[in-house]
């Protein structure tokens, strides 16, 4: 991991470089969690959820999934 020195624009604002941008799959409107922990600010990219589409496919089937559903419906689970 290399080092940058970004300049904090007049309104707080800061690029952040596109190498990171790139790696971290920053993109124009996505949102970052800003943290304040004990090393200084850490920024993490924040997903849409229309991202993570698909993040478990093959995992289950649709039956199962169904089965999984009617059974948390018929608890009130849902």
């Amino acid at each position: 991991m290399s080092d940058q020195l970004v300049k904090v624009a007049r309104k707080g604002q800061v690029t952040i470089p596109i190498e990171q941008r790139r790696k971290y799959g920053i993109k124009e409107g996505m949102k970052i969690l800003v943290r304040d922990d004990p090393k200084g600010i850490l920024l993490t990219p924040v997903p849409r959820i229309a991202d993570l589409a698909g993040i478990d496919a093959g995992k289950i089937s649709i039956e199962e999934m169904k089965k999984r559903l009617d059974r948390m419906r018929s608890e009130d689970r849902y």
